[in-house]
């Protein structure tokens, strides 16, 4: 086991007084058998009133409400977890779907479908065309295996780019430009499960790393594919390996731009500046 502390500021600097609506926080990581949180705290200023509940995905989301006027919103989350996924390799695969192609089983396909939803047509054409350079029908792989080609592929070939802009890119978007952030890069990678036929979705959290050039203090995404057997198990592209004790999921969902971190409104003058800043270090 191994404790991890997660710091995550966030800091909204606004052009006069504004009225705050509510802003839903998605900040507290999953918890399940692989991790749990030890201790956690949210500090917001202006004072804020939380009401928490889980979303359809089963996230943890705070909706923070406002009394006050202000002219600066302050944000900061501090959580200690303790990690149990130290082997993240250390899983079977059930024997139907060891090997691509496979097929869920008709109870599991039910609720998958949703994260199995194609790209629209231009999309999965260029997408289908790209794969075609990593895996050819009839190739003999392990469904591991081609996924890890995938992720590797994707690690290799294109350029990394830190990007603050909200937003995420389409996959055609990405292999296009030959180049994304990691919240592109993991869109790319569930599309291209998805062409392949497998549930994928999108997942929002934090990486524990030094700071680099793909990584320097803020949130972090990669992807999840369900894998009869293990169940769902992450792939991070921007690295180009499976997610393993660094990785802190916070949130999932079928479509990447459904887990902002934080999400809100105000009214009053327009004008604002953000500043991000997180930090993980192990204990």
């Amino acid at each position: 086991m191994q404790r991890y502390k997660i710091l995550h500021r966030t800091c909204y600097n606004f052009s006069g007084f504004v009225s705050l609506g509510p802003h839903f926080l998605r900040l507290r990581p999953r918890e399940d058998h692989e991790l749990r949180i030890e201790s956690s705290a949210l500090r917001i200023t202006p004072p804020a009133t939380l009401l928490w509940h889980r979303d359809v995905e089963g996230n943890s989301v705070a909706m923070a409400t406002f009394k006050l006027a202000a002219n600066q919103l302050v944000i900061e989350s501090e959580v200690i977890i303790q990690q149990f996924n130290q082997a993240p390799l250390d899983f079977l695969v059930t024997d139907y779907a060891v090997n691509y192609p496979f097929d869920y089983k008709p109870e599991d396909k039910i609720m998958l479908s949703p994260y199995m939803t194609l790209p629209e047509s231009a999309t999965r054409i260029q997408v289908a065309q790209w794969l075609a350079n990593i895996w050819q029908p009839g190739e003999a792989i392990q469904t591991y295996s081609l996924l890890q080609r995938i992720c590797s592929h994707i690690h290799q070939t294109l350029a990394y780019q830190m990007r603050e802009a909200p937003g995420v890119q389409t996959a055609a978007q990405t292999l296009s430009w030959g180049s994304g952030s990691c919240r592109d890069f993991a869109t790319l990678f569930m599309e291209a499960a998805r062409c392949l036929g497998l549930a994928s979705r999108f997942v929002s959290g934090y990486l524990q790393a030094e700071p680099s050039p793909t990584h320097a203090g803020a949130t972090h995404a990669w992807a999840e594919v369900y894998l009869p057997g293990p169940g769902w198990k992450g792939f991070d592209p921007t690295i180009g390996g499976i997610a393993g004790p660094d990785h802190m999921a916070v949130a999932v969902a079928r479509l990447p731009e459904a887990v902002p971190p934080i999400e809100g409104s105000f009214t009053g003058p327009p004008g604002s500046s953000l500043q991000v800043g997180v930090w993980v270090n192990r204990l």
